[in-house]
């Protein structure tokens, strides 16, 4: 006599007051192969024993000529609730292992877990634990941004400098150049092409520039 239906997510129990029917898995291999397909239950393989309600059959699987109600030759089980069956294994799962982790001492496997745990958080670095993180991660950041706005600052400074000196550098070797201290064409081989090519009045100009511009606050 069946207990219950082997279907997953069916809690259906053998009951003479309730109008159920349960029929066995068929002998025919290709029909019982069917059969265990539709069922969906991983190395799944039904016994002497095994059922299903007959809530998993369409109506029209079903001989009701004789006294009793009997499944037709042909008849394969096509209702399922495989849904409502995959949200009740991850809940319970879920509760598993939240009573394992509040009930299980430190061991192997909760070592090996915490591990686990770690290689994610690594993966998804951008992932904090709570607030207290955020924060601290958020307070060094902002170290680091103003370290690097000191090292801008600091390589304008450089830059603002290097420019003022090839600015008087440049002067220099044309107003000798001018004053026939040095020969024509001194500044061709010691100046750039870019400075060499400006007249002594633009880099006047540039100099006076220069000393009267200061450095932007960063």
């Amino acid at each position: 006599m069946p207990t219950n239906c082997a279907a997953a997510g069916c809690a259906t129990t053998y009951n003479k007051h309730i109008n159920i029917s349960f029929h066995r898995f068929p002998l025919d291999p290709k029909r019982r192969k069917e059969w265990v397909r539709l069922v969906r239950r991983k190395n799944f393989v039904p016994g002497k024993h095994t059922f299903l309600c007959s809530k998993h059959f369409e109506a029209s699987c079903f001989d009701l000529t004789g006294q009793t109600r009997r499944l037709k030759m042909d008849a394969v089980p096509t209702i399922f609730d495989f849904c409502t069956h995959i949200k009740s294994m991850k809940l319970k799962s879920r509760n598993l292992l939240k009573k394992n982790s509040s009930c299980t001492p430190n061991g192997p496997s909760n070592l090996k877990s915490n591990i686990s745990s770690q290689q994610v958080l690594l993966e998804h670095s951008y992932a904090f634990r709570n607030p207290m993180e955020a924060k601290k991660r958020i307070i060094k950041l902002e170290k680091e941004i103003a370290s690097l706005r000191r090292k801008m600052k600091t390589c304008l400074q450089k830059e603002r400098r290097a420019t003022r000196r090839w600015i008087k550098a440049t002067c220099l070797v044309k107003n000798l150049e001018a004053n026939n201290i040095l020969l024509k064409g001194t500044s061709e081989h010691i100046l750039p092409t870019a400075l060499n090519s400006l007249p002594l009045e633009d880099f006047k100009i540039l100099e006076q520039d220069q000393q009267g511009k200061t450095l932007p606050i960063l």
